[in-house]
């Protein structure tokens, strides 16, 4: 806690509002802060926005798939042997993009999750600083209503 000179009328002017300048420079550094990672919430969430567009795009790549194979089934006459190739390669493809497609999704999650829990946690610790440095006020203008009395 700092403790401040007292001069004539009470404390020193300079070294209260020298103190308040350091605890409105760190309020700020917080408020910044919590600018910061909303910021990045917002980029998470544009992420998010992207996988879910990656979906419709997959979801378009089976509709051309279900075309492809039918495409690949009047093939199928002529080479039975080009349908097992193309249907295998296309069963792996399709795979692998629901893999990466759930693992994207997954991941940008977990990151949101921990950002909104880092953001949650400094409005927490922002309101403590807040109620703390109101203690303070308040103690010291307790002390001054002290100080008024004891010069009555």
């Amino acid at each position: 806690m700092e403790k401040f000179n007292r001069t004539l009328r009470g404390y020193d002017p300079d070294e209260v509002n020298a103190f308040l300048d350091q605890i409105i420079t760190k309020v700020e550094q917080m408020v910044a802060d919590i600018d910061e990672k909303d910021a990045e919430i917002e980029k998470l969430k544009s992420q998010i926005s992207d996988t879910s567009r990656q979906r419709e795009k997959l979801a378009q790549y089976e509709r051309m798939e279900d075309t492809l194979n039918r495409a690949i089934m009047m093939a199928q006459k002529t080479s039975d042997q080009l349908k097992i190739a193309a249907h295998r390669e296309s069963e792996i493809v399709i795979d692998d993009a629901k893999k990466n497609a759930n693992r994207i999704v997954n991941e940008a999650l977990m990151r949101a999750e921990k950002i909104e829990n880092d953001s949650m946690t400094l409005k927490r610790n922002v309101n403590i600083f807040k109620r703390r440095l109101k203690n303070i006020i308040e103690s010291q203008l307790e002390v001054i209503d002290e100080i008024d009395k004891i010069q009555m």
